[in-house]
């Protein structure tokens, strides 16, 4: 008989959460403890306004941040003299309908020499668009994009403007991750190895195929695990090095994931969640060679970027994960024992619809909230 790790978990934890004091409920027979209202004594200041649907961000090395802007706009933004530059000229063009877009960022890990940038967009075209990985010299003067060229594109193409994915993160051996998304209208292929949509792949800077990459029969040499939906997170532990997600479930069931070569992850076969009509998702919950998952909400709170908390700035937070939440309109933050949730806290609960979540070269938390200008917006969390 298989055991349910997940399940035992999760009843373990409400266990003792209500014990002391917490709420807890019952879903789908696993006791499972309730988030907890913020008790940190932290806020939210905004650093610059104006921002278009603002989706990534990354820091330079000295201390601006390059935000990428769904509608197509790439700016650089001055945090410590609140001052957002013009848009910078070359990037890609996109097809921002939807949800697609200029989308993921992520810095060469030898920018200092070389002053790359990676970026992952919706990149169109007559049979469709897909997730693509574009790369271009940033210009001394950060004004533009120099020798920009596409280094990767999905070898599948969709007419539909959903789940595209598109976290960029570098491992710490130089090569890059991309999360896909299984684009909504193909999410039986997120099964299907030879394919890249709802997959985190796995490529050299220059878009081949990363060296230690899975190799097994049918699966195309980018895959590095398969069976996802749409990972709008990701990260690396800054101890381990491992590469973290978060991925959007349907009507519940979003999921933190440690993703592992040539494992598979289960959508759309088995979900925490439900279809939108409630009707159930594939086989149930479990199935043997499917991996589950450490961490699932729900009710969905739509789970966008994410960070690890890395420095001492706010008390009693060092270690945790922070998750950017859409629908949710709060920031999660999550404490782990291993890979065990002990703790989740709501952030800023309101009205806020929050992108991403980076944690600055000052050691501060950075998050872009999702909004069309002039409300979309840099903001910066403070210790009151």
């Amino acid at each position: 008989m298989m055991i349910n790790r997940r399940a035992v978990t999760l009843g373990l934890a409400a266990v003792a959460a209500a014990g002391a004091g917490a709420t807890w409920y019952l879903t789908r027979s696993k006791a499972r403890a309730m988030a907890s209202p913020q008790t940190s004594p932290v806020a939210l200041k905004p650093v610059v306004m104006g921002l278009d649907n603002p989706w990534g961000l990354a820091f330079l090395p000295d201390g601006t941040a390059l935000v990428s802007e769904r509608t197509g706009t790439l700016r650089r933004v001055d945090v410590t003299a609140a001052a957002l530059s013009n848009p910078i000229s070359g990037v890609p063009v996109v097809d921002s309908d939807g949800q697609g877009g200029l989308l993921g960022i992520a810095l060469d890990p030898d920018f200092t020499t070389n002053r790359l940038v990676y970026m992952s967009f919706a990149e169109p075209g007559d049979e469709g668009n897909c997730t693509a990985v574009f790369r271009a010299r940033l210009s001394d003067d950060a004004a533009s994009l120099e020798n920009g060229t596409v280094i990767f594109r999905q070898n599948r193409r969709a007419k539909s403007g959903h789940h595209f994915g598109s976290r960029l993160v570098f491992g710490r051996d130089g090569h890059l991750f991309v999360t896909t998304g299984e684009r909504n209208v193909l999410r039986d292929q997120a099964q299907d190895p030879a394919s890249h949509v709802g997959k985190v792949l796995r490529i050299t800077r220059d878009g081949a195929p990363a060296p230690g990459n899975p190799e097994l029969p049918g699966w195309a040499p980018e895959v590095w695990s398969i069976g996802h939906r749409n990972m709008q997170g990701a990260a690396l532990h800054p101890d381990t090095g491992v590469l973290w997600t978060v991925e959007h479930g349907a009507r519940g069931g979003d999921e933190v994931n440690t993703p592992q070569a040539g494992k598979n992850y289960g959508w759309p076969v088995i979900s925490y969640g439900r279809e939108y009509s409630m009707l159930q998702i594939g086989e149930g919950t479990a199935k043997a060679g499917m991996e589950q998952p450490l961490h699932y909400w729900d009710p969905s709170i739509a789970p966008s970027g994410m960070a690890f908390v890395m420095s001492d700035t706010y008390p009693g937070w060092k270690g945790s994960m922070l998750v950017g939440a859409l629908a949710g309109q709060h920031i999660s933050r999550l404490s782990w024992e291993g890979e065990t949730v002990v703790a989740e806290e709501q952030l800023f609960l309101g009205d806020t619809r929050f992108r991403d979540v980076v944690e600055g070269p000052d050691g501060r938390i950075y998050v872009l909230t999702d909004a069309s200008a002039p409300d979309g917006a840099l903001m910066v969390i403070t210790a009151t």
